[in-house]
């Protein structure tokens, strides 16, 4: 590549750089500010108030029953979305059974359908288990999770060789042995972009639990930033210093995982 070629690409580059981080950095500053100030306009420099915007944020919300729920509720749903859907996507790409196909694709055409559209009835389902206002049709609904089922079953069709598992099979591993031992780590790399996409989208989710949760004590932090920004409230200071601490686990998670991803990805270069 000539020179003024890759001085363009890492141009480019650095420019998408700056664009990704702006936002965040602008949020974390606006935590340090009272909210006097950032009614006058926007700052690029770390102001004094971060600690008296934490002490107002800590008034009005419990914000560490939040994360604690919020972290109940993630964890569970990452855990279950992402072992569950990699061993339906085990069981579709591996084997062979009579309406195979139909039950792929009714699996995908649910990935067309908005959750939206189901509230009402999932709301009169929950009511009439006396589920309303607990975590738990928040957490195994996760089980069937569409989303997953195909990125690892596209993964495992292309990664996972069947000789492997008929290796196994001679050996005289059971089936949940090889899925646990064999099949579950060598897709590494697509479950834990999958883990991360479904922490981030579990950790976000607003609307859901504000249909099935009532007790404040129960609330997420989605729940908990938007009471923040209820009609009264003018705290602009505590309400982005919610913002910031909420963002804090998702980094968290993203720099933990996305180690498998690399590491998975390297791994499959240098045997393959």
């Amino acid at each position: 590549m000539k020179k003024s070629n890759r001085f363009i690409v890492y141009f480019i580059l650095i420019l998408l750089l700056v664009l990704c981080i702006c936002p965040f950095y602008i949020m974390i500053i606006n935590a340090t500010h009272s909210t006097d100030e950032l009614m006058v306009g926007l700052y690029l420099l770390p102001g004094t108030k971060l600690i008296t915007n934490y002490h107002n944020l800590y008034q009005m919300i419990n914000i560490w029953n939040g994360f604690i729920n919020s972290t109940v509720i993630s964890v569970s749903v990452t855990i279950l979305s992402t072992y569950f859907g990699a061993l339906t996507a085990f069981g579709l790409s591996k084997y062979d059974f009579p309406g195979k196909k139909i039950v792929y694709a009714v699996i995908m055409a649910s990935m067309m359908i908005p959750a939206q559209l189901g509230i009402i009835g999932f709301f009169k389902l929950c009511k009439f288990m006396k589920l309303l206002d607990t975590f738990i049709p928040l957490i195994v609904p996760s089980i069937a999770n569409a989303g997953t089922v195909f990125f690892v079953h596209q993964y495992m069709e292309q990664t996972i060789a069947d000789s492997l598992i008929e290796s196994a099979r001679v050996e005289g591993c059971g089936e949940f042995r090889i899925f646990n031992k064999i099949v579950f780590p060598l897709s590494k790399p697509a479950v834990s972009t999958m883990a991360i996409f479904n922490f981030v989208a579990s950790w976000n989710n607003f609307f859901t639990p504000m249909i099935i949760l009532f007790n404040k004590n129960n609330f997420t932090i989605p729940l908990l930033i938007m009471n923040l920004r209820g009609a009264f409230n003018r705290d602009l200071g505590a309400t982005y210093c919610a913002i910031a601490m909420s963002i804090v686990p998702i980094i968290l998670i993203y720099s933990l995982i996305s180690r498998n991803i690399t590491k998975g990805l390297m791994a499959g270069a240098v045997k393959g």
